[in-house]
């Protein structure tokens, strides 16, 4: 390969434009994407250099299966999957630094991380989480050092999402001071578990827990599979599913259980606990708070999942945009083709992705401050953690939809050589597929978000005296009359004079951007609100009927949430940001991804109001100007990411390109100066003519 320092330089910005001499600090904005566990980051990238981790394409499905596992084992070899665990077991504690070290394996190989992920962060967590010391001593030791790999047995083939409703069962006999695990019905079998088909030895089964006839909710369990000669225990039954779309070194598949029968102590009990003669109790007495408080401390798959799907699109970027600088296309105006990102059709394909990537690896890294806090204990509240499992439904669909969208962009952007495996765009998009309904569906998330937003909207209003809520009332109203009458918008249009510049200036900038996002967000939630008013006295059925009426306004305000958080920590990173030039670059950049979102929704704020015709179209104007301005800086801002070749691995970003650029303007150059090139037909005509 050759090396990736070879590359073209940036084209030189005019003398009269903004952009003049400006260069950002490449080093000092990379060490802002890095964020809080910046070192980590690199000791996780340094080590991932060794081919050992590489995925190798060659690989059919069951040798793919064999080399992830074998890349877990180099993962204990190397330390680098113990930094959550307690210390007296060899761990750090460190929950956020262990985030960060797993989400660069996807550079490596989407298995490798999502492998790692089910044997630690899931199967292992659920033990740390879930279980007592106890079951830390028993079990805590074996699973980090893969001698006990194991699967997470939560999701069942009939229910997905909605793990309160799943059908296994764990029925306490006291007799023999047993729970019975039993899969009653084909809907119930546990589907599409890593680990499950082939290496996995034990599992952590979500069941409902019955004991003296009453049904206690979902609850945890510590499940054997396999005895010491490695033979499926009597009553288990696991089947593989096979080649997917992708994660092919997983060894997903399934697990149903006829009876079997585990000790009372497997259940992990650390929320409720069954005695002996099969009385149950728990600190927590609600069976609903005690459910989510259970599902809350596993909350970390949808973190690391926002992470590595954000730089997974970092990826994809850093080579499209590098081959972009490289490949030329089409006569230019002096007769030389032009690079491919000098269009500006091609800018704006890239640059309004680049720009939304940023925005989620700062909202990652601030995301995952949070996550840090709540579970080294130094945020404990109830609030602190449903703050946290909001922020997780609001990122982690974003930011893989936006990993799909962008490695599909990315790939056309390269046409032909796009396609090849080798340039990673159909690997990387085929693996990142999954992301977006594992770890909870997309959708199913931003649901709970939307229902938050509406909860908090309510708490607004909640012992309001009547005087205020009339004159709540009345407030909301003008709004919309004065909105709906069109003022504001006339109001814009009278002070723009007709001048895309003073549009921009007077309204588009950093404090009305922030204005129309959250704006939007409080309107649609409010907007809602009103419509599942007086909800409470309608019948089951027609609540039900009214919210479904909602449901995709209510996950599309949830959605716009999400942007806006995305934004907001954009706009701290830029003000944290002490280079001048750098925080001008990146002005430029997050203004891009604000206005984007904005021309997204251009509609809405038209027809509600926030924009005038004449603002709403400056909006896409100056998205192509921010285009042109941050066309110099692309490959800075890309090089940021810093990923070295060894990451990359990738002909087309390799200097590949340039060179191959290089010799064929020196194949014609020569052909000129030593008078041999052919002269071409149209020229010959001209040349009768005259």
């Amino acid at each position: 390969m050759v090396d990736a320092a070879v590359r073209v330089n940036a084209p030189t910005p005019t003398e009269d434009s903004p952009e003049s001499n400006l260069r950002i600090d490449v080093d000092a904005v990379g060490e802002q994407l890095m964020g809080t566990w910046a070192d980590v980051r690199r000791q996780a990238r340094e080590m991932i250099k060794d081919p050992a981790f590489w995925r190798d394409d060659s690989l059919g499905m069951d040798e793919h299966r064999e080399r992830v596992l074998t890349q877990l084992h180099l993962l204990v070899e190397n330390n680098a999957v113990h930094r959550a665990f307690p210390k007296r077991f060899g761990g750090e504690e460190n929950n956020g630094a262990n985030i960060a070290g797993f989400e660069e394996l996807v550079a490596a190989d989407p298995s490798l991380q999502i492998k790692s992920g089910v044997q630690w962060g899931l199967f292992g967590s659920a033990v740390l989480q879930l279980g007592t010391e106890e079951h830390h001593d028993k079990w805590l030791p074996g699973i980090m050092n893969l001698s006990i790999p194991g699967a997470f047995a939560m999701t069942e083939i009939g229910h997905g999402s909605d793990v309160a409703s799943v059908g296994t069962t764990a029925t306490y006999d006291p007799d023999t001071e047993e729970f019975v695990i039993h899969t009653p019905f084909r809907g119930a079998t546990k589907e599409f578990l890593g680990n499950a088909a082939l290496h996995g030895i034990a599992a952590t089964v979500f069941a409902q827990l019955i004991t003296n006839g009453v049904n206690h909710g979902v609850h945890c369990f510590y499940v054997p599979l396999c005895d010491d000669e490695g033979n499926d225990l009597p009553g288990i039954t696991r089947e593989d599913d096979g080649l997917k779309g992708g994660l092919n070194g997983i060894d997903n598949g399934r697990l149903s259980f006829d009876s079997v029968r585990i000790p009372r102590t497997n259940l992990l009990n650390r929320y409720g606990n069954v005695a002996i003669d099969g009385t149950y109790t728990s600190d927590i007495d609600s069976p609903g708070r005690r459910f989510f408080t259970m599902l809350g401390t596993l909350v970390q798959g949808r973190v690391s999942l926002d992470g590595a799907a954000s730089w997974a699109s970092a990826l994809g970027l850093y080579i499209a945009i590098t081959y972009a600088t490289q490949r030329r296309q089409f006569a230019g105006v002096d007769g030389q083709e032009t690079v491919l990102l000098d269009y500006g059709k091609h800018q704006r394909r890239l640059l309004p992705r680049l720009a939304t990537t940023y925005a989620q690896i700062f909202a990652h890294d601030e995301f995952l401050q949070k996550f840090d806090a709540v579970f080294s204990g130094t945020s404990t509240s109830d609030q602190d953690r449903e703050d946290l499992e909001t922020l997780a439904a609001a990122l982690k669909p974003l930011s893989t939809w936006h990993a799909l969208d962008t490695l599909q962009e990315c790939r056309e952007a390269c046409g032909g050589a796009g396609f090849m495996f080798e340039n990673r765009f159909v690997g990387l998009r085929a693996d990142l597929d999954i992301y977006v309904t594992f770890e909870g569906d997309n959708n199913v998330l931003l649901q709970l978000v939307g229902k938050r937003l509406l909860t908090d909207y309510a708490k607004q209003l909640k012992g309001k005296d009547p005087a205020a809520l009339a004159a709540f009332a009345v407030g909301q109203t003008a709004g919309k009359v004065f909105h709906g009458a069109g003022l504001r918008r006339l109001g814009q249009a009278v002070t723009d004079f007709g001048s895309t510049a003073r549009s921009v200036e007077l309204g588009l900038r950093a404090q009305q951007q922030h204005e129309l996002l959250a704006d939007r967000v409080q309107q649609m939630v409010a907007d809602i609100a009103g419509r599942l008013h007086g909800g409470g006295k309608l019948s089951p059925e027609e609540a039900a009927a009214v919210f479904n009426e909602n449901q995709a306004q209510l996950i599309e305000a949830a959605r716009a949430h999400g942007e806006l958080l995305q934004w907001e920590a954009f706009t701290d990173a830029v003000e944290r940001t002490r280079d001048d030039d750098s925080r001008q670059v990146l002005t430029w950049l997050r203004d891009l991804f604000g206005l984007q979102l904005i021309e997204k929704h251009l509609a809405w704020h038209i027809i509600n109001g926030r924009l005038s015709t004449q603002r709403a179209a400056a909006v896409s104007r100056y998205i192509d100007r921010l285009c042109t301005r941050l066309r110099p800086h692309a490959l800075d801002l890309v090089n940021a990411f810093g990923y070295e070749p060894e990451h990359v691995r990738a002909p087309l970003a390799s200097g590949v390109e340039q060179q191959r650029q290089d010799e064929a303007r020196e194949h014609y150059a020569q052909q000129q100066a030593s008078g041999t090139a052919p002269i071409s037909e149209k020229d010959l005509k001209k040349k009768k003519k005259n």
